[in-house]
């Protein structure tokens, strides 16, 4: 369970299925965290109901990075062959010399919110809210989403 002011291990108003995403997304950047590369963590849960989990890729060129967001669609697509999302959740690692060294859920870049509302505009994502950890509808975290058809 998690803490519902930090998103730390403690009380959580998320569901066991919520919790177990964000434990995945934990275990993923805690086994392969590198300081300066691979900080956060992410996992989704398929429309299936399979657990992918992905890391961030860093770069020297920081345009060239890749979100662990981004990586854990990738896998579902190219693994499992499957594209829709039920819930998405990204966590980060603290740095060595942080004080507190909780492994925190974080909300999904700009970027990583037009990527999952592509892919499932339907995706709820788990973040922190004002009250603790909430799963909430990604159009929720995207008012007036991009689209390609046409405008005024």
């Amino acid at each position: 369970m998690m803490d519902a002011r930090t998103g730390a291990p403690g009380a959580s108003g998320l569901s066991e299925r919520d919790r177990e995403l964000v434990e995945a997304a934990r275990a993923a950047i805690k086994e392969r965290y590198r300081n300066d590369w691979q900080e956060v963590g992410a996992a989704l849960r398929s429309r299936s109901g399979h657990i992918v989990t992905g890391v961030n890729l860093d770069a020297y060129l920081g345009r060239m990075a890749v979100c662990a967001e981004g990586v854990a669609l990738g896998k579902l697509v190219t693994d499992l062959g499957e594209i829709g999302i039920e819930t998405i959740v990204a966590v980060r690692h603290p740095r060595p010399h942080e004080a507190d060294q909780s492994v925190r859920i974080v909300s999904p870049c700009g970027s990583c919110r037009e990527l999952i509302c592509d892919y499932d505009p339907e995706a709820r994502v788990i973040v922190m809210g004002e009250h603790g950890p909430e799963a909430v509808p990604i159009r929720e975290l995207l008012p007036n989403k991009y689209s390609r058809g046409t405008g005024l």
